[in-house]
């Protein structure tokens, strides 16, 4: 059917001011404004956060009104009676934001940015729900692009309007979906992870920090109940994060533990651990030789705290290693956080020094088997850390060490063909997270800012839920391309989401702190205007509910 935006029975009044962002309008009577139908299509009509059409000579503009008031001499009249009697008619003036414009030839076509605008005079129609939804459609697409996918997410606020989004404009860039307590937010997610499985073969990583999707129709893990990450993959950096240590010698005697626990393992012969009395360069040959077969490798790491004693050892006057009191001293410290963390339930869990009958899945074995090609049971991974307490930032530390496999394998071109999408949900635990080791010194966990910054162009696609956008490095959130926005109260929220999305406009942000339940601002790369949204609710609703109290 041929878009014919420009039709009288549409009409509603004239352009009488413009401006570089908005425009002023005259409606000649305020029964113009009221919602209408012709032929059987809704026209939402001229009310406030309605979408209107402004004819121009070649071009047509796209607008929705923030705006409307009475002349000084008609307000005196609004009384009871005035309203009531059919016969009484106000002259409302407007203000509405210019949005986008298209050729009057083609109203398809849509311009992302107005390069012309409307003149005194131009007259002004209603927007039906349709002309809108085919925009909507047309955002993000490539031209000459016939395989793409759309997902219908909910409805405009302002009217009936489908929005069926494409995925590839959602996700292309990586997406944010952020707003407080309550707001929306995990249904939200929630249906985004159900639009994708629904039309795409596409493979999602969920990190679920809380346990809220664990209804959720997919393969799940829980991170010290069923599952553990096994530490034989953690390098060297990553033990210095795990005890914090970042001093030139005691990461050496550290590193140098690690190293020779993994020679018992092999079983290497005449080596126990024990360096004192035994010569340096035999003990060192020994490492050249196996340091191949580290990666990777199985040790006792319930042992670590006494091999670090073992390292307290100095080269001695005939080449043999000899104890060393002063470096034992010094290394106190890490044998003691050590002994610490080692016994503790949750660390045990958590890396499986101590497995009970249930953990019997190693969490990073089991994303390597979800992502083989031929693995199309389940489109869904959930990796669950409602079991997982926050001692010694290793649900941080481990978040950080999947993000970091992820990022390797898309470095390698893993992903180009068939692209993964990585759902943080709660991001604002594991991103700008830094670890203080005993001399000041600061760790700082990235790698899933590096994925933010790096990682679109290698088909690794990033989805961030977060109650707390301020909390989020600003490098991470400039990189995302797309905004899902629910309500927002802090001022401090609402900056970091200004600052980083730059469609996000201050008129579009004022209906942050009013937005219902479920509404949301979409806005990003590819959507050229600000879209308020009624989420549609998802089939499999998260765990969110807050429980309440109950009278006696």
């Amino acid at each position: 059917m041929k878009m014919n935006p420009f039709s009288h029975n549409y009409f509603l009044g004239y352009v009488n001011e413009v401006t570089p962002q908005f425009v002023k309008i005259h409606f000649p009577s305020s029964s113009l404004l009221s919602k209408f139908y012709h032929e059987g299509v809704n026209y939402a009509g001229g009310n406030v956060g309605n979408f209107i059409v402004i004819e121009g000579e070649e071009y047509g503009f796209l607008s929705r009104i923030i705006e409307i008031n009475l002349p000084d001499s008609e307000r005196k009249e609004i009384n009871e009676k005035a309203i009531q009697n059919d016969d009484t008619n106000f002259h409302p003036s407007g203000k509405a934001e210019l949005l986008l414009s298209f050729s009057v030839f083609e109203p398809k076509e849509t311009n992302k940015t107005v390069s012309k605008y409307p003149s005194i005079g131009a007259k002004v129609y209603s927007c039906s729900d349709e002309q809108i939804e085919q925009y909507v459609k047309e955002f993000g697409k490539k031209k000459n692009d016939e395989n793409n996918v759309y997902a219908s997410i909910g409805k405009l606020t302002s009217n009936d309007a489908i929005c069926s989004v494409s995925l590839n404009a959602l996700f292309g860039r990586h997406c944010a979906v952020v707003g407080t307590t309550g707001g929306g937010k995990s249904w939200t997610v929630a249906k985004l992870i159900e639009s994708i499985t629904e039309k795409t073969n596409n493979k999602i990583i969920l990190i679920d920090a809380t346990g809220e999707y664990c209804k959720l129709n997919c393969e799940s893990i829980v991170l010290g109940d069923n599952c553990y990450f096994d530490y034989k993959y953690l390098t060297n950096s990553d033990f210095c994060f795990l005890f914090q240590e970042n001093s030139p010698n005691t990461v050496t005697a550290l590193c140098e533990a690690i190293q020779s626990l993994k020679l018992i393992s092999l079983r290497i012969e005449n080596f126990d651990g024990i360096k004192s009395g035994k010569n340096a360069e035999s003990l060192n040959k020994l490492v050249r030789d196996n340091v191949h077969k580290f990666k990777e490798c199985e040790f006792d790491i319930s042992k670590l705290p006494e091999q670090i004693k073992n390292e307290a050892v100095q080269l001695g006057r005939n080449g043999n290693y000899e104890e060393n009191g002063f470096k034992l001293g010094y290394c106190s410290h890490l044998i003691a956080r050590a002994n610490l963390l080692l016994q503790n339930d949750t660390i045990k869990n958590a890396l499986g020094i101590e497995k009970n009958a249930q953990q019997t899945v190693d969490i990073i074995s089991k994303i390597e088997g979800f992502l083989k090609p031929e693995q199309l049971e389940c489109s869904i991974l959930r990796i669950g850390f409602e079991k997982l307490s926050y001692d010694f930032a290793i649900r941080e530390i481990i978040v950080d060490f999947i993000a970091s496999n992820l990022l390797k394998k898309s470095r390698k071109g893993t992903f180009i063909e068939d692209p993964i999408l990585l759902f943080i949900d709660e991001a604002h635990q594991f991103l700008n997270k830094r670890i203080n080791a005993d001399d000041n010194s600061t760790f700082y966990l990235q790698s899933i800012d590096l994925i933010a910054k790096e990682c679109r162009k290698y088909g690794l696609f990033l989805c961030l839920a977060t109650q707390m956008p301020r909390d989020i490095p600003i490098g991470t959130l400039s990189q995302m391309g797309t905004f899902i926005v629910h309500r927002l109260i802090n001022e401090q929220d609402k900056r970091a989401i200004e600052s980083a999305a730059s469609s996000a406009n201050k008129s579009a942000l004022s209906f942050l702190p009013i937005l219902g339940e479920g509404e949301a601002l979409l806005v990003g790369v590819d959507f050229p205007m600000p879209l308020l949204i009624k989420m549609d609710k998802p089939n499999n609703e998260p765990q969110s509910n807050t429980p309440r109290l109950k009278k006696k």
